[in-house]
C-alpha cells in the first residue's frame, strides 16, 4: 500500500516496484514456513518427550493398565494425535475378554479432546515399561 501511495504522490514508479518486490519475499518466506511445517505433518512428525510422558501417565491412571511398553504419538491436527500403545492388562483373560478390554480402553482415551484415535495392543512379557 505504502509503495503504490508513495508511486500516487511522487509520481515516481521506483516506490511501486520496491513495494511489490517486499511483497514478493515476504510471500515467499510465508511459503517456506508452511512448507516446512505442513512437510513435517505429512511424514508424521512425533510429539515432544514431555507430551509422550503426559500419555504414558494417561494410560497408567487406568487401574486396568498395569505398564505400557511401547507408545507412538504422531500429529494429525491441531492439537490432535494419534496414539498407538502396547499395554499389559492385568489378569490372564480369555482372547474375547482381552479384546473387548482393549476397545473399551480405546474408547475411552479417544473422549480426551487431544486424542484422535487410540489404537492399543497387547505388549509382549518381558518387554522393559518405559
Amino acid at each position: 500500500f505504502l509503495g503504490v501511495l508513495l508511486h500516487q504522490l511522487t509520481g515516481s514508479s521506483v516506490y511501486d516496484a520496491v513495494g511489490s518486490i517486499l511483497v514478493g519475499i515476504l510471500l515467499g518466506i510465508v511459503a517456506l514456513v508452511l512448507i516446512d511445517r505442513n512437510g513435517r505433518f505429512l511424514v508424521g512428525q512425533e510429539t515432544d518427550p514431555a507430551i509422550q510422558r503426559l500419555a504414558i501417565d494417561l494410560l497408567l491412571e487406568s487401574d486396568r493398565i498395569e505398564r505400557v511398553s511401547y507408545l507412538h504419538l504422531e500429529y494429525v491436527g491441531a492439537n490432535r494425535v494419534f496414539l498407538v500403545a502396547a499395554v499389559d492388562l492385568p489378569g490372564d483373560d480369555t482372547e474375547t475378554h482381552v479384546a473387548v478390554e482393549l476397545r473399551r480402553l480405546e474408547r475411552e482415551i479417544e473422549r480426551d479432546e487431544h486424542v484422535e484415535r487410540a489404537v492399543l495392543t497387547l505388549a509382549v512379557p518381558g518387554e522393559p515399561s518405559l
